[in-house]
């Protein structure tokens, strides 16, 4: 049976044929995407969220008769890609080890876990607002690229000179990445959108830091997802990204950059659509707005940031960590009555609860690397006991 006899059904259970190749696109994104192999099951729901309704037996027999050409069944029922990225071991803890217990502090819960198979047991309309900054490209975060990364060896990762004696942050470098990482990318978030969206209620915010290079193609996935998009959050900040001359002609194009020098970064601000108008939502759900820094002030889209401090980086050495000045802003506006959870389903080192916490608020991390899981357990009591300072 090849992909394009394969019928996908409508709510009312009348098929329409799918397109040659849709079902098998659908597959492979779903477990490109994955960081770890997938049931059958798993990618029948993957399936159905992009194609609509296609008949579990479908995706079964697809397997089954490209397997193992295409993909390679590890277990019973439980499949991966056949290629080279398959091999390598997993970022997080393997299905039949225990997974850590949750850390608890104050008023904030962190899970060891993959976000999306824990939004997946989580009630519906149970999350105020999401703050988070995503693993970008999912390529930079495999296992492979993260071990060369802590050992120092760089990788896809851009390890900066020295500066004045001070030590900087490793930056992915996200030209690197190929179209069909890309493409992984926008399906990622369009998939991440789809399982937050129905556990998100009505009005919550849902911000998401991005960077120039990239910020089109997550906006794009999260749009898909059926978030309504409510434009960015520029963090002005001044990085090590952008402005070098050409590599190997410094002298000869001193005058010229290559990229322009980054000094902002945007965060997208989404939203799950509103129930009714803005002050039905209000009343409702204590969402549907951003909470103001001052009564006679507005929430703006413009945050000024500096670097984060090395004080903060000592406590939690996350090559992606932002500064707890800018995520106390940030955070204690998504929720415009004060009131609710905020989630952060990549947590890392933990800055996000740390902020929460800092500024009153309850909220909830989902961390799927043990590493990084330890060190925000350490660093969220630290970094929420830190008296943030901007300018520093």
């Amino acid at each position: 049976m090849t992909s394009g006899r394969l019928y996908c059904a409508s709510m009312k259970k009348l098929h329409t044929k799918c397109r040659p190749g849709e079902v098998r696109d659908a597959i492979v994104r779903a477990l490109r995407t994955s960081p770890r192999a997938l049931s059958a099951k798993q990618l029948g729901q993957a399936v159905s969220e992009r194609l609509g309704d296609v008949p579990a037996s479908s995706v079964r027999s697809y397997l089954r008769l490209n397997t193992p050409g295409m993909f390679v069944r590890e277990v019973r029922g439980v499949y991966r890609l056949f290629d080279a990225q398959a091999t390598l071991p997993p970022a997080r803890l393997p299905d039949d080890a225990t997974l850590p217990e949750p850390f608890r502090y104050g008023e904030c819960v962190l899970y060891c876990d993959d976000c999306f198979e824990w939004l997946a047991q989580q009630e519906d309309e149970t999350i105020h607002a999401v703050v988070t900054d995503p693993p970008y490209g999912l390529h930079e975060y495999t296992p492979e690229q993260q071990t060369k990364l802590r050992n120092g060896k760089g990788g896809v990762w851009r390890i900066p000179p020295s500066f004045d004696g001070s030590k900087r942050s490793p930056l992915p470098r996200f030209t690197t990445l190929t179209p069909e990482q890309l493409e992984e990318l926008r399906e990622f978030f369009r998939l991440f959108g789809r399982r937050l969206l129905p556990k998100l209620v009505p009005g919550a915010n849902v911000v998401v830091a991005s960077n120039p290079l990239l910020s089109h193609i997550v906006s794009d996935g999260l749009s898909q997802s059926g978030l309504e998009r409510r434009g960015e959050i520029v963090r002005l900040v001044m990085t090590m990204r952008g402005g070098d001359r050409p590599k190997a002609a410094h002298e000869e194009f001193s005058g010229v950059s290559v990229m322009p020098r980054s000094m902002w970064e945007p965060w997208l601000v989404y939203r799950k659509p509103l129930d009714g108008r803005a002050q039905d939502n209000l009343r409702r759900w204590q969402t549907g707005g951003f909470r103001r820094p001052l009564a006679e002030r507005p929430f703006g889209d413009v945050i000024r940031s500096s670097p984060t401090r090395r004080e903060e980086r000592l406590l939690a050495p996350h090559p992606s960590l932002k500064p707890q000045a800018f995520m106390r802003q940030l955070v204690r506006g998504v929720l415009p009555l004060g009131q609710g959870i905020v989630l952060d389903p990549f947590a890392g080192s933990g800055s996000t609860l740390a902020a929460a916490e800092a500024v009153g608020y309850r909220s909830v991390g989902v961390e799927k690397d043990p590493h990084y899981f330890g060190m925000a357990c350490k660093a969220i009591p630290k970094l929420a006991a830190l008296a943030a300072r901007n300018g520093d």
